[in-house]
């Protein structure tokens, strides 16, 4: 929706644009006023996006107007509307969208504000795709893990977050995330979900294990180089010798 505010000195011409704006169904006018100063404060309260501005008003013109708001970060649109084609190509000058000639018609008048209306896309457009640039500069510059996971079961579904798993263990198609006494069954293969989780969180410990290394309660050292992992809840995970170095990697201490 296209906020309007309407700017003249004289009331019959406020209610002529007003009238006119009704058949805008993506306009709505936010406010009127019928002097300079009021126009001002007007933009600076209601922060209109499109401005019908009178030239000639009593004390401060449109331009003193504009110019008292140059200082402004985002002013809105203006359309200039005089009764004095003398002050045409000054509107322009001021970076007016257009100008309406008292007095105006209907076609004219919807003339105007097209222009208004497709500056005004580009406007947001641009705004928009910058944000955007922004997002996915955001998001391949950091990477994104899971947080929480979808859990379906028994004919519900829930949100698991990822760091109440100990640890998950492989069952063909699927995997078995197991946290505390309970156990999920979720439709996963270990690696994919390995590649969406934390891998500062979460350690491959084998083929058929994945560990939370925030649950781990001490290392065991075996045979071959392999390791017992024991969890903070007492279950026990072999370790091969493979995955032993990115688990120093992880804990910053080579054992």
């Amino acid at each position: 929706m296209i906020r309007a505010l309407i700017v003249d000195d004289e009331p019959l011409a406020r209610e002529r644009i007003r009238t006119l704006l009704e058949s805008e169904s993506d306009i709505e006018v936010v406010a009127e006023c019928g002097d300079g100063l009021s126009a001002i404060s007007m933009v600076l309260e209601k922060r209109p996006d499109l401005l019908f501005l009178d030239v000639q008003m009593p004390e401060m013109s449109g331009f003193h107007v504009l110019e008292a708001l140059s200082d402004e970060p985002s002013p809105p649109a203006v359309i200039f509307v005089t009764a004095y084609d003398k002050y045409a190509l000054r509107a322009f000058e001021v970076h007016a969208l257009d100008y309406l000639l008292k007095p105006f018609d209907r076609e004219r008048f919807s003339r105007a504000v097209g222009r208004a209306r497709n500056h005004l896309m580009r406007e947001k457009k641009g705004a928009l795709d910058e944000r955007l640039f922004a997002l996915l500069a955001d998001i391949q510059a950091e990477p994104k893990h899971l947080e929480r996971l979808v859990i379906k079961s028994s004919g519900r579904v829930f949100f698991l977050k990822a760091e109440e798993i100990d640890w998950i263990e492989s069952a063909s198609n699927y995997v078995r995330l197991h946290t505390g006494r309970e156990s999920h069954l979720m439709r996963e293969t270990m690696s994919a979900l390995e590649s969406k989780l934390d891998p500062k969180k979460f350690l491959r410990a084998s083929r058929s294990a994945i560990v939370n290394i925030e649950k781990i309660k001490e290392l065991h050292p075996l045979f071959r180089g392999e390791y017992e992992i024991v969890l903070h809840n007492g279950t026990r995970l072999t370790m091969g010798r493979a995955y032993r170095e990115k688990l120093q990697e992880l804990l910053g201490h080579a054992f």
